[in-house]
């Protein structure tokens, strides 16, 4: 039986009609800007100019973002963002599958690859189905074997930069658990405990004081992060979990206030749309109100988004950004929601 407390918390997140309004044409003609933007500065060879542009993450982002807004691979004008990101990913990994050998991508970019395959595959040509296929496996096998490095209890179910790291953080965990429960939904056959493993390490860096999560406790970059942990909660069956529902409290009240002003902005605005999204309700529609009003402005010219520091890459704060607000597309299946998430 709930308790008044998850009763009262999802109570603020439940809705009694849709959970979003319907997707207004200022913001389906800003997501395309961000689009055109991005097929604009792509490489022949799947690459971008740039921070993180040679990694196999930013062209896995880049055609994520076209496909959480319903292009394919066999679209005339855009499905060639993503077969384009694939091939560079067929020609960017090691015999084990690994796809983070570029010094900024490690597991990171292993991991948000390993998301793209798994959520391309079937929508393919028969050619890069193949390549799908073979590499698809490996690179979830490496992820399993990453987590079942022997870490302490704190760090235990958890990933980090490299696969033999003996420490994680829930940022880099994030990615590595979506990755396996698209590669799941996918067919591929693995021990339901890993994903078991990763929930309790999500548990386990939630702060019951101020009720975030955070990188490698649970307050530390609590803004950017408490998305996340709602996110991989939810994504795993864990609705309307205490620590989802307090960290979803939180991000309500520090959203207006620091999301602009933290040095990953883009990232969290990713994590929070994807987190409060599968919670849903009131909560999540004045969110996402104030995601469009707030960042559509931010928009430059060319159709991007730039951030500052770690996201001085105009191509990954665009991608990230079209994620964000795609939400109410739900055309990624990983991030399909539960639909009784509006009912008591």
């Amino acid at each position: 039986m709930k308790s008044r407390t998850i009763i009262a918390v999802a109570a603020v997140f439940a809705a009694s009609t849709l959970f979003a309004a319907p997707v207004s044409d200022e913001i389906d003609q800003a997501i395309d800007r961000g689009l055109e933007y991005i097929l604009s500065v792509q490489k022949d060879d799947g690459s971008f100019d740039g921070r993180y542009g040679t990694t196999t993450a930013l062209p896995a982002l880049a055609a994520m973002s076209f496909l959480s807004k319903g292009y394919t691979p066999g679209d005339a004008k855009f499905g060639k963002v993503i077969n384009r990101s694939l091939d560079y990913i067929f020609s960017h990994h090691e015999p084990n599958g690994y796809m983070g050998k570029e010094a900024d991508g490690k597991m990171y970019a292993h991991a948000i690859s390993t998301l793209l395959l798994a959520e391309c595959s079937g929508m393919v040509d028969a050619e890069r189905q193949a390549k799908i296929d073979r590499l698809l496996p490996l690179a979830t096998k490496l992820i399993l074997d990453a987590q079942s490095i022997k870490k302490d209890q704190h760090q235990a179910g958890g990933w980090r930069y490299t696969p033999n790291s003996r420490d994680s953080d829930t940022s880099c965990s994030g990615w590595n658990l979506m990755a396996l429960r698209s590669a799941r939904l996918n067919g591929a056959r693995f021990s339901p405990t890993a994903i078991a493993r990763a929930v309790e390490y999500m548990h386990k860096h939630h702060s019951a004081k101020q009720g975030s999560f955070g990188y490698q406790d649970g307050e530390h970059y609590a803004v950017t992060l408490s998305g996340a942990g709602i996110l991989c909660l939810e994504l795993c069956g864990k609705h309307n979990d205490p620590d989802s529902l307090s960290a979803a409290r939180y991000l309500m009240s520090v959203y207006k206030t620091e999301m602009e002003r933290q040095d990953y902005a883009y990232y969290g605005m990713y994590y929070a749309s994807q987190g409060l999204f599968q919670i849903g309700g009131p909560g999540w529609t004045e969110f996402s109100d104030w995601m469009y009003r707030t960042w559509i402005p931010k928009q430059r010219a060319d159709g991007s988004w730039r951030g500052r520091g770690g996201e001085d890459s105009p191509v990954y704060s665009t991608a990230m950004m079209i994620l964000a607000m795609t939400v109410p597309y739900r055309q990624l299946p990983i991030y399909q929601r539960d639909e009784t998430v509006d009912e008591l």
